[in-house]
């Protein structure tokens, strides 16, 4: 099997992958989605924003939230796995953010979680299967094969749950430097954004580190491909996306792109 991108007009807030790897290293990234990933082959190693290594097998699932620092890499050898992706906002209005369903889909949707559930894969590996046949999607059909899927995850135990560092007072002294980061359209320097933070340069890494789970130039990548892959699936070229995300050319875009989503950026908008 190799890398495989579904997409559908019929159900833009979803979009899913099949695919297989040799020694294929992600680096630690977010998705602007919420993620489900299935381990169908293989053996790979999950970190999180902690760095603590949890390792996976063959039948695993999953559950990632928007917004949250992770990477999935192979122990040696061939794995392969299925991610699908689906807009948080249309996940929470799927699952109920109101009634006796709201506490489990707070939990769901505020850490990431690893399932070891005997017959959860096969269930959302039958919904990708039907992603992939072909044809216009049923949205009212994926919906609830979706919400019923998750509604088991959010009630289920996993086998490892890691949510994210919560200090208010260093996100604070962060927060102009990810609006930096974020909207400028020039490379800050370190000593640049440890100004704006009040902090050294180291205590500002740390501090980024601690918080987000990557450095301020991770952050700044990171940020930039989740914009890519939402511009692509909108329709950009891949010159038009490199330049107006500020890439110094396609070759560069290409480097950046690759190393966080182990595809290239035209494989991803096929």
């Amino acid at each position: 099997m190799t890398a495989e991108f579904w997409r559908s007009d019929a159900l833009p807030q979803l979009e899913s992958r099949r695919s297989c790897r040799e020694v294929a290293c992600y680096r630690p990234h977010t998705h602007d989605r919420f993620s489900i990933g299935l381990i169908d082959a293989g053996e790979s190693s999950f970190t999180g924003a902690s760095g603590r290594a949890v390792e996976l097998r063959s039948g695993d699932v999953l559950c990632i939230p928007a917004g949250h620092v992770h990477a999935c890499n192979p122990e040696g050898g061939r794995w392969e796995y299925q991610m699908i992706h689906a807009d948080q906002t249309w996940i929470r209005r799927l699952l109920g953010a109101a009634g006796p369903e709201a506490g489990e889909t707070e939990r769901l949707l505020g850490a990431i979680s690893v399932f070891r559930v005997p017959g959860l894969h096969r269930r959302f590996d039958a919904l990708n299967e039907r992603l992939f046949a072909g044809g216009v999607p049923d949205p009212a059909r994926i919906g609830d094969e979706l919400r019923n899927g998750l509604r088991r995850c959010a009630r289920a135990v996993p086998l490892h749950r890691e949510a994210p560092v919560s200090d208010p007072e260093t996100s604070t002294r962060l927060r102009a430097v990810i609006a930096r980061l974020r909207d400028d359209e020039t490379v800050p320097t370190l000593d640049e954004l440890a100004e704006l933070a009040g902090m050294s340069r180291f205590q500002l890494i740390r501090a980024m580190k601690r918080t987000t789970g990557l450095t301020p130039t991770s952050w700044r990548h990171d940020h930039r491909v989740n914009a890519a892959r939402r511009l692509l699936r909108e329709g950009g070229t891949l010159a038009g996306v490199a330049a107006e995300l500020g890439f110094a050319d396609q070759s560069h875009f290409h480097r950046v792109f690759r190393s966080h989503v182990a595809s290239t950026p035209g494989s991803y908008r096929a």
